[in-house]
């Protein structure tokens, strides 16, 4: 199978007997059409559920023990629940896997009637071929690195930051809030770590398990906890004192930090970390309510509205500069 040929023999095995055991259960059953498909698309869409339970099972008990605050009402947070379930059972199998591997074997097809080799860090550098821990790790890395560009970016331009205040507009930031986006912003995100993902050859096997590796390191790193990973675990992951800090009410838009999504190398790299804010408040002044308790459906409309009153006030201001 092309899409497992890149994993280590142990992981191949495994994998294959997984999904192989999927199709036979589903045989029992009469799914005999597409069924490899199907098998495919049940596990990884099992993976993600998986992650979210174990997210749900770690960061539970550290924001009712450990919590940094309280609130009272609580915010409703049934669209963020419904939202990352249906992430994780249609968006995340259909994108990080079934649509990454059909682009990897149209581009990988390219490259052979061209005789060109595909790009893949192995090829650069042979000598990782014998390391597949190594190389993982690698890939995780650099697509961190680049989703940090792209978070700080959002930040920048006023239409991006529109609908990604959808996110900022929690003020009751939980472990849940992770899932709180907007959809326009997750297609940018998934295309932006797919072009990356391609340009350094990461199999469609791994691609998925980065994703869920940084789905797990945010859920963390948006709890209600005041645990620390200490000095040395703040300089290495996102740690959830480090990304409150990005959320924080006074940090909203252009003034924020701490832009990092799994790794926090990045920002000390790039000089936008910030580590010793004791930020409590979060949220954005300038995001209307249907963005902080409105339905999910509330929540995109007004992020959609917000985009295109930035964009507006930018195209104004770039107008005015013109004109002056």
């Amino acid at each position: 199978m092309s899409w497992i040929a890149h994993a280590t023999p142990t992981g191949t095995v495994t994998i294959d007997w997984i999904v192989t055991s999927i199709q036979s259960f589903l045989s029992s059953l009469g799914v005999s059409q597409h069924g490899h498909t199907v098998a495919l698309w049940l596990f990884f869409a099992g993976c993600g559920v998986l992650q979210l339970c174990l997210s749900f099972l770690v960061c539970t008990p550290i924001e009712r023990y450990w919590p940094l605050t309280s609130w009272s009402p609580r915010n409703p947070i049934a669209a963020d629940v419904a939202y990352a379930f249906f992430v994780r059972l249609v968006l995340f199998p259909l994108v990080a896997f079934f649509e990454y591997s059909w682009l990897q074997q149209q581009l990988d097809r390219f490259f052979l009637a061209h005789s060109i080799s595909p790009p893949s860090l192995t090829v650069l550098v042979p000598a990782l071929a014998s390391w597949p821990l190594l190389v993982f790790f690698l890939y995780f890395a650099i697509l961190d690195l680049s989703d940090y560009w792209r978070h700080r970016l959002s930040h920048r331009y006023g239409w991006w930051y529109g609908v990604h205040s959808v996110h900022h507009a929690e003020d009751q930031m939980t472990f849940w809030s992770d899932e709180r986006s907007h959809v326009l912003e997750d297609t940018i995100t998934y295309l932006w770590l797919i072009v990356v993902g391609l340009l350094i050859g990461v199999p469609a096997f791994q691609f998925p398990f980065v994703i869920l590796g940084f789905r797990l390191v945010g859920s963390m790193a948006h709890s209600n906890t005041r645990i620390s990973y200490g000095w040395l675990g703040d300089h290495i992951f996102i740690s959830p004192r480090f990304h409150r800090t990005h959320h924080a009410l006074k940090a909203a838009g252009r003034r924020s930090c701490n832009f990092g999504t799994a790794l926090s190398w990045w920002d000390i790299l790039f000089r936008t970390a910030k580590f010793h804010d004791s930020t409590v408040e979060t949220g954005d002044a300038g995001a209307e309510p249907a963005m902080v308790t409105g339905s999910w459906g509330e929540q995109q409309a007004a992020g959609f509205r917000r985009m295109v009153r930035l964009a507006r006030r930018a195209r104004k201001a770039d107008a005015a500069k013109v004109t002056s």
